[in-house]
């Protein structure tokens, strides 16, 4: 099928510009927004600076925000990034208004790490391009520029209003935002639809767009058995153990099946559809190669695909993340703490509900610890937790966004849920009232949070296409 010829113009543009697109990540993987780390706070302002410059450039209209203060563990305080709210200049109420978000802040990262080069200095290497953000989500952020830029330079205005909410604080928690987001609800009156790239494809070929993702609900369990760290060779033996009763409790948690035993876990969990099964079997999943790129050495809790998809996105899981207090390091150190911390969280899927989930949890670890008999002082809780997102995968916001891939990539993209948390969406989602279209440009080995974190040139590329296609496509709807 023929491109309608606006899109063979700004296709034409956007592959003779790749140079300066990859110049201008590079620019914007060197500034070290790291939201985790207080000494980094002003390099997150800096990256949002750095946008609204970019921004502006391109005819948005920007405001920064001020979202107050962040309290630290030891008391003190540290100045939150302000958000950045962009909108279209000479905006025309005529138009279909969709809102883009995106975060600028990333997660940390150290050569040191295990990084084959340096992690904030974007690295060309075999069609990847290399760097802390090049996937998540500086780049997804940057082909939305390169989309609007290339409307401005083949002499064409955007058919279409947008509008921009940033933030960089999204690594650690989207502090601040949704109370934004509910003082400045009249802020999305005339926005039509919501669109959300921090994302990632299924696989490494097929293009997909995400209509679901998995909640989360994040505990501690908190045992303590002395007023101070105790030598193992002295009362060793004649105390009842935190760590002891602390890995008793959260062995109690999940099978070796990966069944979760809490009871009632499972109760609002949706049966399966007499037809879900085919939506499944046509998604574009190869179960051995994505067992060969988790390294595990034996074999997966389930060996189908259509058991792993459902298993990763429209069932709950339960996984154990660490225990804070014990010793960890390398060497050996003869001590009995005085206090430990388990940490477990569980992914939850519609209509799982959050306070629901919290009560499961506590009264079963209250359960256990009782029947377990140990004196020592034992508190389960929930740390934060958020709920599962689901969206309308026919909705016309979403039908314009797969016309868009195929003008692209000539394929029908896979309509999938993700197994990951986003709370953002959901923020989106209930300010706004409007459809939130999660639409990944990276691919699912770009490694975002881990170690060579990349995003390929061709997603980075042709996901400026894409972008470029959407906003011509939201612009004919009805």
């Amino acid at each position: 099928m023929s491109l309608p010829e606006i899109l063979n113009k700004l296709f034409a543009h956007i592959d003779g510009n790749h140079n300066k697109y990859i110049e201008t990540l590079a620019e914007a993987v060197s500034i070290k927004s790291i939201s985790a780390h207080p000494k980094h706070r002003d390099e997150c302002q800096r990256m949002i600076d750095w946008t609204q410059y970019k921004l502006e450039t391109l005819g948005i209209v920007c405001e920064q925000v001020n979202i107050g203060m962040q309290s630290l563990p030891d008391n003190s305080t540290l100045k939150l990034p302000n958000v950045l709210l962009g909108v279209t200049k000479n905006f025309d109420p005529k138009k279909k208004t969709v809102v883009v978000y995106g975060h600028l802040d990333v997660q940390p990262a150290e050569y040191s790490d295990g990084w084959e080069t340096e992690p904030f200095k974007l690295t060309l290497r075999d069609g990847k391009l290399y760097g802390r953000g090049a996937s998540d989500d500086k780049g997804p952020i940057i082909a939305w520029m390169n989309a609007i830029e290339a409307y401005h330079n083949i002499g064409t205005e955007l058919p279409i209003n947008l509008k921009f909410v940033l933030e960089a604080m999204e690594e650690s928690g989207s502090l601040g935002l949704n109370k934004m987001l509910i003082s400045r609800k009249d802020w999305f009156d005339d926005v039509d639809y919501i669109c959300i790239t921090d994302t990632a494809w299924l696989g490494n070929e097929q293009p997909c767009i995400s209509h679901g993702l998995r909640g989360l609900s994040y505990f501690r369990i908190e045992v303590e058995c002395a007023s101070k760290d105790l030598h193992s060779g002295v009362f060793g033996g004649v105390i009842h153990e935190a760590l002891t009763d602390l890995i008793h409790l959260m062995s109690q948690l999940v099978d070796c099946n990966g069944k979760i035993l809490i009871p009632g876990i499972y109760d609002d969990v949706e049966p399966i559809t007499p037809n879900e099964n085919e939506i499944y079997e046509k998604i574009t999943f190869d179960v051995d190669a994505f067992h060969k790129s988790l390294g595990t050495p034996g074999k997966l809790l389930y060996d189908t695909k259509i058991a792993l998809l459902q298993h990763r996105w429209r069932f709950p899981c339960l996984s154990l993340h660490g225990i804070e207090g014990a010793f960890h390091e390398s060497g050996q150190k003869t001590v009995i703490p005085k206090k430990v911390i388990g940490k477990f969280s569980i992914r939850t899927v519609p209509n799982q509900s959050t306070e629901k989930i919290e009560k499961l949890v506590v009264d079963y670890i209250n359960q256990k610890f009782k029947e377990w008999g140990s004196p020592n002082k034992m508190k389960c809780f929930m740390s934060h937790g958020a709920k599962p997102f689901n969206e309308n995968p026919f909705h016309e916001n979403y039908l314009a966004a797969t016309k868009a891939i195929k003008h692209v990539y000539n394929l029908e993209p896979d309509i999938i849920r993700g197994g990951s948390t986003v709370p953002v969406t959901l923020y989106f989602q209930e300010v706004s009232g409007r459809n939130v279209l999660l639409l990944p440009l990276g691919c699912s080995d770009d490694g975002a949070h881990s170690q060579n974190e990349k995003i390929n040139l061709r997603n980075f590329f042709d996901g400026s296409k894409v972008l470029a296609s959407y906003i011509y496509e939201v612009s004919q709807i009805e």
